[in-house]
């Protein structure tokens, strides 16, 4: 199943039949509210943990409980504001913690592969630049759109959906364009964007295959 905001631009709804569109939680505050990287958190063997009633309100920090990166080996996060639920699960799943101020972890974030992301978080660049099986490109910020904001993140304007790692907007766009096209695909990754709208940030694409609610 995939998970898209409602207020996801029609070009990007209209391109995944039978998709879940994330409705506005009113306990959240501003333009995230629909964003599906704020109410459940992905690992990567498809199962997502779902936020529960009173779990994430209002703004930073209480609402990014489950905005964290989990790749083959890593869960990634600011640790001190991770849901439990969520933490016990990626101790059980083996996976190690590394600890990043940046608690919007998922936003800042493109997951290319299980062990590459793409982010312009330096803060994130940096603590996973220390562990030597995952690779990392740092990308300028800004160049994403999200309402009510000066500017979103390119982790919450894409997501993987059935082997194919989508970029929500014009991707050619964006300055670091050759960079990014150079990185995905040297790791042999299918990608694909949507030329007629401007990159935003949508709160990620996130395809679910077990739910833990």
């Amino acid at each position: 199943m995939v998970y898209i905001s409602e207020f996801a631009p029609e070009e990007i709804k209209n391109a995944f039949c039978g998709a879940v569109f994330v409705k506005n939680n009113p306990a959240l505050s501003g333009g995230v509210a629909s964003h599906p990287d704020m109410h459940m958190c992905l690992f990567r063997d498809g199962t997502a943990v779902f936020s529960r009633p009173g779990e994430v309100y209002g703004e930073y920090p209480e609402n990014i409980g489950f905005n964290a990166v989990c790749l083959d080996r890593y869960f990634i996060h600011n640790l001190r504001y991770t849901n439990p639920r969520v933490l016990k699960i990626a101790e059980e799943k083996g996976l190690s913690a590394v600890n990043v101020r940046q608690g919007y972890t998922k936003c800042s974030c493109v997951i290319v592969d299980g062990r590459s992301i793409i982010t312009a978080d330096p803060g994130i660049a940096a603590a996973l630049n220390e562990v030597k099986d995952v690779e990392v490109l740092k990308v300028s910020p800004g160049h994403v759109e999200l309402s009510g904001y000066d500017y979103g993140f390119l982790g919450g304007a894409s997501g993987l959906a059935d082997g194919v790692l989508w970029f929500t907007g014009d991707l050619s766009r964006h300055p670091d364009f050759d960079k990014i096209v150079d990185f995905i695909t040297g790791r042999g990754v299918n990608f694909k964007w949507f030329p007629e709208i401007p990159l935003t940030d949508v709160g990620s694409i996130i395809q679910v295959r077990r739910e833990i609610r």
